[in-house]
């Protein structure tokens, strides 16, 4: 196997004989063979389109497939087989609807029926086989693994019901550069690389829509870390549907609801909190799960990515919905949380007196919306010198050595700025008062990584509100990354023509030395240094 798709590949230029997130290398030719095979549905698909004949499924099948091979979302080989094969047969039938005779090798590609042989089929898959040339083939990787993105919060979208063609076929194109008999230059595939951006931010935007449509703009709101007595779930990963589905199902029940990881935001929903068993936020990060979880006495559900071998402490009370799985883990499919239920009530739950500890509250549900209705009292106060300048603080957390550098960086930020935080990079700093600029808090909270596309429009709004470009902001992007979700916003960013951005903790592996030096000379975008380093660059004295 190879795969260098995450920040945390060991060595630096990627994961060999096995995954550090726990991928096999049995796993990882599957998911190869899976993105291989879409490949060839994209290109049936577009073949198809261009003939005035479409088929609804295609599309979201793109999106769940390509999502399935993301980072920490599906270990389970069992699985992976399932789809790989519904993607061909999904491909096959299209062709044969559509009259059109398979001729390249992604169209024809047959799967192995042993998963030996989909081992030994999976190098015509392999990512380092893209493109010839060092730089395209850099280039390649970073569409790929920006498409997963897209595919992540499209794949979200379209479960509550937002869809869209042209998204589709935006990824269909991107799958499809290099695997259709031609051989891209370097320019395509660099114009590829920010139409992907450009995808992704219609893809967030679906997304916002979706999630603001069903269960209304996030609300400041006060979330307790303290837990309460009685039966307990424990809801981790990123779909609001499934959460919500799951507090109607156990409404009535005595069982309280806790967040993990990115679903903390979802506590500012209107629709989600107004639950009264949504009782409050359990630990951190995901990497810190199997330090957390055996200490979480109810059941346990994975909604999306994110997941991390289960110890035995806590697998016989896991669960894993949607596209997530590991081998030996029970998945549970439909909504249907039965199980999940069944198993909280014959655990232990919360005591009285794990309830009795001090509570802690943090915010959320500082989004757009929010944001946006007080613009005029920012504005006020950045004109006044009360605010002298914003950053935004966010991404994806990591066990790697280095993401301290995010803590220490908000906590030395002047009393005078304001610091944003999305992802999982929040829970560096989620729980620190950083006190109040007149009324509004330092600290704001903008919601999960999907909610990127928040940040956006609440930097487009400030900049046309004084009548400049995003650029000219007092405002400073501090990222982090570690998978292809984060990726995809990178490139929506550089899309939108946004510098200056600082990344860290390590940069991709897969960027080629041409490829990172061309976005440093037009973007500015640079590596993160040390927090004292990096606030006397930005707000020299």
């Amino acid at each position: 196997m190879f795969c260098n798709q995450c920040e945390q590949t060991l060595p630096q230029t990627g994961c060999f004989a096995a995954g550090v997130c726990g991928k096999t290398a049995e796993t990882a030719a599957i998911q190869d063979l899976i993105v291989y095979s879409l490949r060839g549905l994209a290109h049936t698909a577009l073949e198809a389109t261009a003939k005035g004949i479409t088929d609804p499924g295609s599309g979201k099948l793109t999106l769940s497939a390509l999502f399935s091979t993301l980072t920490n979302v599906n270990f389970d080989a069992a699985a992976l087989v399932d789809i790989l094969n519904t993607v061909v047969l999904a491909r096959k039938a299209l062709a044969a609807k559509a009259g059109i005779e398979a001729s390249l090798p992604v169209t024809t590609f047959e799967p192995a029926s042993t998963r030996p042989g989909l081992v030994r089929q999976a190098k015509i898959a392999e990512t380092t086989r893209l493109a010839e040339d060092a730089d395209c083939n850099a280039l390649a990787q970073t569409l790929l693994y920006g498409l997963k993105g897209v595919a992540a919060y499209g794949d979200h979208a379209a479960i509550l019901g937002q869809e869209s063609d042209a998204l589709y076929e935006a990824v269909w194109r991107g799958l499809v550069l290099g695997f259709d008999g031609q051989t891209p230059p370097m320019r395509e595939w660099l114009d590829a690389v920010m139409e992907c951006g450009k995808t992704n931010l219609d893809a967030m935007r679906l997304l916002d829509a979706a999630n603001t449509g069903t269960y209304g703009h996030p609300e400041p709101t006060p979330v307790s870390l303290a837990p309460v007595s009685g039966k307990a779930i424990l809801v981790t990963g990123h779909d609001l549907k499934d959460l919500h589905d799951l507090l109607v199902q156990t409404e009535g029940m005595g069982i309280n609801i806790y967040t993990h990881g990115e679903m903390l935001p979802a506590h500012g929903y209107p629709a989600l909190k107004r639950f009264n068993h949504l009782a409050g936020h359990f630990g951190t990060a995901w990497q810190n799960q199997q330090q957390e979880m055996p200490r979480f006495p109810g059941a346990i559900l994975f909604t999306t990515n994110c997941i991390q071998r289960p110890t035995q402490d806590y697998v016989n009370n896991t669960f894993t919905t949607g596209l997530v799985g590991w081998p030996g883990v029970t998945h549970v499919q439909n909504g249907d949380f039965a199980a999940v239920i069944d198993c909280a009530k014959a655990m232990p739950g919360f005591t009285p007196s794990d309830a009795a500890a001090p509570a802690k509250i943090v915010m959320t549900g500082f989004a757009r919306h929010t944001v946006l209705s007080v613009a005029d009292k920012l504005l006020e106060n950045a004109k006044a010198g009360k605010i002298r300048h914003i950053f935004l603080v966010g991404g994806c957390d990591g066990a790697k050595p280095g993401r301290n550098y995010y803590t220490e960086f908000v906590e030395n930020t002047p009393d005078d700025s304001l610091v944003l935080t999305l992802g999982c990079g929040k829970f560096r700093v989620f729980d620190q008062d950083l006190g109040k600029i007149d009324g509004i808090p330092r600290l704001l909270d903008v919601g999960q990584c999907n909610d990127a596309y928040s940040a956006i429009a609440i930097a487009s709004a400030l900049a046309e509100a004084l009548g400049c470009g995003v650029n000219d902001l007092p405002l400073s992007l501090i990222l982090s990354w570690y998978e292809q979700k984060a990726v995809a916003i990178l490139l929506s960013l550089l899309a939108l023509g946004i510098k200056n951005i600082r990344l860290g903790p390590t940069l991709p592996a897969f960027l080629s030395p041409n490829v990172l030096g061309y976005l440093v000379e037009n973007y500015g975008i640079r590596p993160i240094t040390t927090p004292a380093e990096d606030l006397r660059a930005i707000l020299p004295a």
